[in-house]
């Protein structure tokens, strides 16, 4: 699945349209909770573990986003407006925050650790 289209809805919400017709809808704020970067979310590197601190509760600009640049054929990297964007969201990683995020669902990462 491919986007045909993404836009920021309301300064709240990241709409993508999928060329199979079908809708995404994802908070910005859990968007940015679940950044799949390394300095979020961890890593693993020659059998050691980096878990990165909690991020403070909120800081300026943290949920809204600054631009959106498409990588390759196969995913987004976000620019968020305190400055964060090493973030690379994939068009299935997408797909699984929209499901998640009616749970509000921490997505999994202790398998890739």
């Amino acid at each position: 699945m491919i986007p045909v289209q993404i836009k920021i809805v309301d300064k709240e919400k990241l709409f993508i349209k999928w060329d199979d017709d079908s809708e995404s809808g994802i908070s910005l704020k859990y968007l940015r909770d679940e950044c799949p970067c390394a300095g979020c979310k961890g890593e693993t590197v020659l059998l050691k573990t980096f878990r990165p601190p909690s991020p403070p509760i909120a800081l300026p600009g943290m949920n809204e986003i600054k631009n959106i640049e498409t990588v390759g054929e196969y995913a987004i990297q976000i620019t968020w407006k305190d400055g964060h964007n090493t973030g690379i969201y994939s068009w299935d990683y997408l797909k699984d925050l929209e499901k998640g995020q009616d749970e509000n669902k921490d997505q999994n990462y202790k398998p890739l650790l």
